[in-house]
């Protein structure tokens, strides 16, 4: 079994992956969204679902919003539901791609009117982040065009850069605007906010407490994202992860799952660059997939970042810098490759033990019943879901 030393425990400690909302209710393609049985009807029975992955892990003590999904008639109430659970509410995320009005774009959209719906949709965001203490708004854009020559692609983004001026003027002194990008989908011609560099230059054009949110499965095939990881962090914009697979096109499929050595090599980054367990670097998932059970595949994620992150913290930098520097190529990589292949489960599951935590929370949180218990309780009402 292997070992694992206590400066890498003592980190992976200090370790926190905040909870999307949206991934406890029902979820989909674009061709169908599926019905389980004890999917949540509200924000309350979210955060209970929720609070279920903190209790078995102790790695997800927040949990992220979803606006106007998780809208409440009471946010101090939601807030201390979540603080009765032993979780907070983290994140507030906007929603500017649902509305027929957004159908042409929201931010940077022609119509100053809706432009302007777009931009209270925000303030009201904003105001949403005062009642529950969160620091970050988080805004995915989509938006773009489907067709050559359909739109002016200067324009957008001059009224992008407009819209989110306004916005960022409306933050408060500890809140912060974090821009997430994609690199196509729903539009398939051009997208408003396709890659890194977009969202960083529109950020840098706002401020100090504008950052980009990398979302591992927003990327093409073949995409180095652990250079864009160390390129964000040298520059101090890296802001927020949303931690997720893709194999194709899509993404939200189970953290780790298309490719755990990439999640390795993202992580490894993350440590070299200073954002481990850095208060300016906020970890999430965004794994809301539609054919596994949602709470234990939130488990499984945060398992899997928490692995990969003992995996890396292993790296003997040292002698890896000693290679680097000689040019010795083969044991550069050695080094890397070894500290991936060790396999820290056993030890992690020994270190949960000593914690009060179960060796294995997947196998702890199916033996509760709470799957079972959830599907008999939560009948009647209206499903949680994508739109609701």
């Amino acid at each position: 079994m292997s070992t694992i030393p206590q400066t890498v425990l003592d980190q992976l400690e200090l370790q926190s992956i905040e909870l999307p909302s949206w991934a406890f209710g029902n979820s989909g393609t674009r061709f169908k969204v599926f019905a389980t049985p004890g999917t949540p009807r509200d924000p309350y029975e979210k955060i209970a679902d929720a609070a279920q992955v903190h209790r078995y892990t102790a790695l997800a003590p927040t949990v992220a919003l979803h606006i106007p999904w998780d809208k409440v008639d009471s946010y101090d109430d939601l807030r201390k539901h979540a603080e009765d659970l032993g979780v907070a509410l983290g994140t507030i995320n906007s929603n500017t791609f649902q509305d027929d009005d957004y159908k042409f774009g929201a931010l940077t959209h022609e119509d100053a009117a809706v432009r302007r719906k777009a931009i209270d949709h925000h303030f009201e965001c904003i105001d949403i982040m005062h009642a529950t203490g969160s620091r970050d708004l988080k805004i995915w854009l989509a938006e773009g065009s489907n067709y050559p020559g359909q739109a002016d692609l200067r324009g957008r983004q001059d009224r992008l850069h407009e819209s989110l001026q306004e916005i960022y003027a409306r933050l408060g002194d500890d809140q912060r605007l974090v821009l997430e990008y994609k690199f196509f989908e729903p539009a398939f011609y051009h997208t408003d906010v396709p890659d890194w560099g977009t969202s960083y230059a529109q950020v840098a054009a706002l401020g100090d407490k504008a950052m980009v949110c990398l979302d591992t499965g927003h990327h093409a095939p073949g995409t180095n994202i652990e250079f864009i990881v160390m390129q964000l962090l040298r520059l101090g914009k890296l802001g927020s992860f949303d931690f997720n697979s893709r194999f194709y096109a899509d993404d939200d499929l189970i953290v780790g799952a298309a490719d755990p050595f990439q999640l390795f090599r993202i992580i490894f980054e993350v440590i070299r660059g200073g954002g481990f367990n850095h208060p300016d670097v906020a970890f999430m998932l965004d794994q809301c997939h539609n054919v596994e059970d949602k709470v234990p595949g939130q488990i499984r994620s945060v398992l899997n970042v928490q692995e990969m992150t003992a995996r890396a913290l292993l790296v003997d930098t040292e002698a890896l810098r000693t290679a680097q520097v000689s040019g010795d190529v083969l044991e550069a990589n050695r080094i890397f490759m070894d500290a991936f292949y060790t396999d820290v489960r056993p030890a992690l599951a020994e270190w949960r033990e000593s914690r009060g935590l179960p060796a294995d929370p997947m196998a702890a949180f199916a033996a509760s019943g709470y799957l079972q218990e959830i599907a008999a309780d939560r009948v009647g009402g209206v499903q949680a879901g994508w739109g609701a």
